[in-house]
């Protein structure tokens, strides 16, 4: 089967942080997560903006909590998209959240036109896939050279972030192995990243300008500068790292290319807290 944009469709949740996806891509969908604040519920995005949830956070006397789609939101998704052929619906790790688990349960009651994928990471690597997958099918591809990305794309997609206090990812229950570091900060800032979709330490640094060579440091080790670099740079109420990484970008890797740069939503927000800040890249042919 031949598949392009016309005959088939990406469906991603909202911790791709990409809300924008339908509006460019006809052949996209978002399902959003769900935040709670006491006995407010919103859908992110769609009732709770960015902006709105960090206002919020700042003043609530209660800590947000989220939750998944429930598998009838991504039933009502697929429906909709009753005219492709087949689907590619993108989720957040399995380890961070159950969103896979509600899409696997939705698509049984679809049918094997729906393959749903654990990309084994978050936020806007999320978003690079469903890029990566969309110019494939904007010249024609196949089920097997998808899966062939998808598998390089789960290999090599690399994912750093600093928080500035782990309070948030403790709170949320998603630290992973960067427990190990949770007892004695101390004025010391945490590098993460995602390693077989659990969150890992990688380093602990004293500041912001620290942070940031690490990330050089990293970055440069990792990659090499050419066409089919991508980048993307997220910050959850910290606007100020979008012009300061995208410096670095192209000091370092003027030949990559910038591909999103975004404002954490409120669920990935819940966890990563206010400060925070993702530098994603992903190395692709196409």
């Amino acid at each position: 089967m031949n598949l392009t944009s016309e005959n088939t469709a990406i469906v991603l949740d909202s911790t791709s942080d990409y809300p924008d996806a339908p509006a460019r891509f006809p052949n996209m969908r978002f399902v959003p997560l769900y935040v709670r604040f006491g006995d407010e519920t919103y859908r992110d995005y769609v009732e709770l903006s960015p902006a709105g949830f960090y206002e919020k956070l700042r003043v609530s006397p209660v800590t947000p909590a989220t939750a998944q789609p429930t598998p009838q939101d991504f039933v009502a998704a697929y429906e909709d998209l009753a005219a492709y052929e087949r689907i590619y619906s993108l989720h957040i790790s399995s380890t961070l959240s159950g969103t896979f688990q509600s899409a696997e349960l939705a698509s049984q009651e679809i049918g094997d036109k729906v393959r749903v994928i654990d990309t084994r990471t978050a936020s806007l690597a999320i978003a690079l896939l469903a890029h990566a997958i969309e110019r494939r099918l904007a010249r024609g591809t196949t089920d097997d050279e998808i899966a062939a990305l998808i598998d390089r794309f789960q290999a090599s997609c690399d994912v750093l972030f600093t928080i500035e206090t782990l309070e948030y990812l403790q709170r949320g229950g998603r630290i992973g192995k960067a427990q190990a570091i949770a007892g004695g900060l101390l004025n010391l800032r945490p590098v993460l990243t995602i390693e077989d979709g659990e969150v890992v330490p990688v380093a602990r640094v004293r500041g912001r300008q620290k942070a940031l060579a690490e990330f050089e440091r990293r970055f440069v080790e990792a990659t090499g500068d050419g066409p089919g670099l991508r980048i993307a740079i997220a910050h959850a109420d910290a606007e100020d790292w979008v012009g300061t990484l995208s410096e670095l970008v192209w000091r370092v890797r003027p030949g990559a290319e910038i591909e999103f740069t975004s404002t954490l939503g409120a669920v990935v927000g819940t966890h990563a807290g206010p400060g925070a800040v993702g530098f994603f890249w992903f190395q692709d042919a196409d």
